[in-house]
């Protein structure tokens, strides 16, 4: 799993709340994660192609509106936050969005070009009402909204699915013991992952 870009205080992929300023104590950090790869092929009737591209400063670049009646407004499989990897399989990772709208604005009028995009994972469109398990055709997963996204300074992001309640009272009743007879608390040495 690959976080593609993080927005601040809300879960929808709202290119204006990019995570890069300053955090709060109140706000929340929402992951977007990669979803589904897909080509376009574009036909560049027009000099401007309605795309207006931001990026994340870590070399990826991402659509950050769309010009409503522009050519990339007909085209629904192109969205707001969808990562561009490749401009006719030139990959443009690493590139900083200035250097890919250049590209995009000279590539030659009245041609087709092809390109590479990655659409964030719309999880929260899985995510039903309370106790309602949602399946995830794409993948064949359970997705209950129980589950938590663990960031750690070194590695990789991790989704963990957070313990049933016979699980915590488990770990509860084994951290008991140890406090008892050996006169510690660990709740990760108690839990029986």
């Amino acid at each position: 799993m690959r976080i593609l870009f993080c927005t601040l205080n809300t879960h929808k992929v709202d290119m204006q709340k990019l995570l890069g300023g300053q955090i709060g104590l109140e706000d929340f950090i929402f992951a977007h994660v990669r979803g589904e790869t897909k080509e376009v092929e574009i036909t560049k009737t027009e000099d401007a192609l309605g795309l207006t591209i931001t990026d994340n400063g870590a070399g990826y670049a991402f659509i950050k509106r769309i010009k409503e009646g522009s050519i990339t407004d007909q085209l629904k499989s192109v969205n707001v936050g969808d990562n561009i990897e490749a401009i006719n399989d030139q990959t443009i990772v690493g590139c900083r969005h200035y250097e890919v709208a250049k590209m995009l604005r000279e590539l030659p009028k009245s041609e087709s070009f092809t390109l590479r995009l990655v659409q964030p994972k719309r999880a929260f469109d899985m995510i039903g009402q309370r106790g309602k398990a949602n399946k995830c055709a794409s993948e064949g997963e359970m997705f209950s909204g129980k589950d938590t996204l663990r960031l750690r300074n070194k590695g990789t992001a991790t989704l963990e699915k957070l313990p049933s309640i016979y699980e915590e009272e488990v770990t509860l009743n084994v951290d008991d013991l140890l406090e008892s007879y050996m006169g510690i608390r660990d709740m990760e040495l108690g839990s029986w992952q």
